[in-house]
């Protein structure tokens, strides 16, 4: 494990013009490039072609989490503006149970402007199918980078989740440079988001259409979601000299009592779409570990950073995820929720995941370190193969897949 953390992370660093961003996601889903990695060898299509390039009778499993509108914008008396950016809810702790409240909540946020609230509160008039409210929000305290505001209103006709859906935007990502447009509210979306929560998107799932889901069928090619709430961290570059320095980011994923089955059913033939897929397959392999070696007290389901280089390394997938889903039916519940933190980087076997659906990543991103664990050096050319090749970046970029 010392010889992944003394990695410097400008060996995960490249070129990228602003010319290669894509600012804008093309008008057809299904219509961008796709860049295939099999084995060495490098290819072209197109993805919504995704299914002939994928095994036959093997389960493809994607994050059907949905991205909220977390920006808000307030303003003070003087005029000053500040944006309050929703990171995760911190009273209740609960998304579903936060987005449910009718009176206030508190979430971790970063504040834009922060110099200018330096006390007091910010408020704003809402109306919302003609209910009106005043939203109120208040700083708690600090908190690392962010900080714990308390949202609360006066029309308990309304939740939080109502009030977000009217007054907040989509926060697309900061290296677009441009605020978010209206069809933003559906593009940086999956056609199959569900589950309210992330801030940021499963971008390798913007890519599909019910033509491919189509497609995939009939190939006998199965899918799965899990739920993993992408948060601001996605975004954050890695800033230290090496990857053991970079303070990896926690987030919240659900695992239903079908999901371990499912997983079962198909090892060796799984193909992840896009990496926040990957670190929930690989985090559910470790949380069996994890019980197996007891290290799990009362029932709290957390993975910290390097924690997988640390546990039992020859157990078997079947024997932890199966462990896991014992444990899981003993609780007799429907879903357990979990935390990773897990850094996926050079050093690490993958367990669960045998293909990777994702786009391009940002240089001396811990996403870009991800994709080197899989391929190793290999990837340099992937990217030079990319960039040499009209290949869009970034979040509303072109595809690729990974099959090591």
């Amino acid at each position: 494990m010392q010889i992944t953390k003394n990695i410097a992370i400008e060996e995960y660093t490249y070129d990228l013009p602003d010319s290669k961003i894509a600012k804008y996601p093309l008008g057809q889903r299904d219509k961008s490039k796709l860049l295939i990695y099999n084995k060495g060898k490098i290819s072209e299509d197109k993805f919504n072609n995704i299914a002939l390039h994928l095994p036959k009778n093997s389960l493809l499993v994607s994050n059907n989490t949905k991205v909220i509108r977390a920006r808000i914008e307030l303003f003070k008396e003087t005029g000053a503006r500040i944006e309050v950016f929703c990171l995760e809810p911190f009273a209740p702790s609960d998304y579903n149970v936060s987005f449910a409240q009718t009176k206030k909540c508190e979430w971790f946020c970063i504040v834009g402007n922060l110099k200018k609230w330096k006390q007091g509160s910010l408020s704003k008039q809402v109306e919302i199918d003609k209910h009106k409210t005043l939203l109120t929000a208040t700083r708690i305290r600090s908190h690392g980078e962010a900080h714990i505001i308390e949202f609360s209103w006066d029309n308990e006709n309304l939740t939080f989740s109502e009030i977000l859906e009217s007054m907040g935007n989509i926060p697309i990502p900061p290296y677009l440079n441009r605020k978010s447009e209206e069809s933003d509210n559906n593009r940086y979306q999956t056609i199959y988001s569900k589950h309210k929560g992330s801030v940021a998107a499963p971008t390798a799932g913007l890519h599909f259409t019910e033509t491919v889901f189509n497609t995939l069928k009939s190939r006998n090619i199965n899918r799965h979601e899990v739920t993993l709430h992408v948060g601001a961290g996605t975004f954050r570059p890695v800033k230290t000299k090496t990857i053991g320095e970079h303070e990896m980011h926690y987030e919240q994923f659900i695992i239903t009592k079908d999901t371990i089955p499912n997983i079962l059913k198909n090892i060796g033939n799984i193909t992840a779409v896009g990496t926040t897929t990957v670190r929930t397959l690989e985090s559910l392999y470790w949380l069996g570990v994890k019980l197996l070696d007891k290290r799990i007290e009362n029932n709290s389901f957390v993975l910290h950073q390097w924690e997988a280089y640390n546990l039992s390394q020859n157990i078997k997938a079947s024997d932890a995820l199966n462990y896991l889903q014992q444990h899981i039916n003993s609780l007799q519940v429907d879903y357990i929720s979990a935390s990773t933190g897990i850094m996926i980087a050079p050093g690490y076997k993958l367990k669960i995941t045998n293909q990777v659906i994702t786009n391009f990543h940002q240089p001396q991103s811990t996403l870009l370190v991800l994709i080197g664990s899989i391929i190793g050096e290999n990837w340099h050319e992937l990217y030079k193969h990319a960039l040499n090749n009209n290949f869009r970046f970034l979040s509303y970029g072109d595809s690729c897949l990974i099959m090591p």
